[in-house]
């Protein structure tokens, strides 16, 4: 920055000098700033970055956004003891209602639920049937009692797709739990939405549909098991939610219909962002749904965004940094600490209708090539204290998997890279886990 501000200085000279007016106007002294242009503030490198500096500099210029109520607040019991500034900004960053009662709004007294007790049952197999492409018996959305990353009580939904392809076996039908890379910020942006009210080019993923796992499960038999693991906050990239969203599910599935599925043994996969949901579930079966155990045959889990302190390096200041910071707003939602850490600048964007987008548009972004650095409001954000202890509660270290595990990644895949995966295969082998 000095050396640009010294270069337009002499240029400047020069233009005086030639126009003959040097005599009655000294030259500007390289470093100083030129008149009529900002002043910015002057550099204080920390780790050899300008970067808090353009940050300060973004919240002197830029106003923070003004905040109103959201549309839908959380309930008393999901709180958080914020101050009134924090629980005003966490409020008006969460998605907005999409105008289904299924999706929006929270049932009267969930605490007096167990957890995967059905709320709500409604058949969609009108609108799922044509999506799903092979022929099935039925679709049902569910929406059920969770718990969120604090051990509150919440709400998820999930579809439950049942095939008239006989099962494979003698017995229950065994039940695939496809755990899809939802990757979104909004709640139309869920499978479960998909299925419900049809395909939207601008909110359906193509990823709930290629490959097609739904429908060559549901071919085989299999009744396949769809959850919106993001929860009602839509958490996008928080793994315990992911998790106990997933589990509840197949708990939901068990109640909803014990005659039909309480014997059924479940599998379960997901890559990328499904992935995270099947990894937090695997962990979490032990200590959260015991009696899930004996049920879950293994889970295969792919692209594993397992370690979030990797992706902070392979995603960040690249063509993936929309991506990467979606998944820290989403986070946010459940974690509110991190809101306190972003500049005005972030403030206004998750305040904006991004709050509500899909990965195909809260990616475009990356192609500014910025890192999300400049979207804190502290120095090295993704080095800190806080980035640290975030990193260590979404690793979920030292929790072994209940179930076999199959875990593949890209030997050369850039922005996941495969040490996440070869790292988390290496801590359950020495946990005891059955891995490949």
């Amino acid at each position: 920055m000095r050396s640009l501000c010294a270069g337009a200085a002499a240029l400047l000279a020069i233009v005086i000098s030639l126009s003959g007016q040097a005599a009655a106007q000294p030259p500007v002294p390289p470093g100083l700033p030129l008149p009529g242009l900002p002043v910015l503030p002057p550099p204080t490198p920390a780790n050899g970055t300008l970067l808090p500096d353009i940050q300060h500099w973004i919240d002197r210029v830029l106003p923070p956004p003004p905040i109103s109520a959201a549309p839908q607040p959380i309930p008393a019991g999901q709180a958080d003891d914020l101050s009134p500034e924090l629980a005003a900004l966490r409020q008006a960053v969460l998605p907005a209602p999409v105008g289904d009662p299924i999706f929006d709004q929270w049932p009267a007294n969930l605490a007096g639920f167990a957890p995967g007790a059905v709320l709500e049952v409604r058949d969609i197999t009108s609108s799922a049937a044509p999506l799903v492409v092979v022929p099935i018996q039925r679709a049902v959305l569910l929406k059920y009692r969770t718990t969120d990353a604090h051990d509150r009580p919440s709400f998820a939904t999930a579809t439950l797709v049942i095939p008239a392809t006989a099962a494979p076996a003698p017995g229950a039908r065994p039940v695939l739990v496809n755990n899809l890379p939802i990757d979104a910020l909004g709640r139309h942006c869920t499978p479960s939405y998909t299925l419900a009210h049809g395909f939207s080019f601008t909110d359906s993923a193509l990823t709930d549909f290629v490959p097609p796992t739904t429908h060559l499960a549901a071919l085989r038999g299999y009744a396949v098991l769809i959850p919106d693991h993001e929860g009602p906050l839509m958490a996008y990239a928080e793994p315990y939610v992911a998790g106990h969203a997933v589990l509840d599910a197949m708990r939901a599935v068990r109640n909803w219909r014990a005659d039909e599925f309480g014997a059924s043994k479940f599998a379960m996969t997901g890559y990328s962002g499904g992935a995270i949901a099947t990894h937090g579930a695997v962990k979490l079966i032990r200590s959260y749904a015991p009696e899930l155990v004996p049920a879950l045959a293994g889970a295969a889990l792919g692209g594993v965004p397992a370690d979030y302190e990797i992706l902070a390096r392979s995603m960040n200041g690249n063509l993936a940094s929309g991506v990467f910071m979606a998944a820290v707003f989403g986070i946010a939602r459940e974690r509110p600490e991190l809101l306190a850490r972003m500049n005005h600048l972030a403030q206004w964007v998750t305040t904006s209708p991004m709050k509500d987008q899909c990965v195909s548009v809260f990616a475009l972004p990356g192609v500014l090539l910025l890192p999300i650095d400049i979207a804190a409001n502290s120095a090295d954000p993704l080095r800190s204290v806080l980035a640290r202890d975030i990193y260590e509660v979404t690793r979920m270290t030292g929790l072994a998997s209940a179930a076999p595990l199959y875990i593949y990644n890209g030997e050369q895949e850039f922005w996941i890279p495969a040490e996440g995966a070869r790292n988390l295969y290496r801590d359950q082998c020495s946990l005891g886990v059955t891995a490949v």
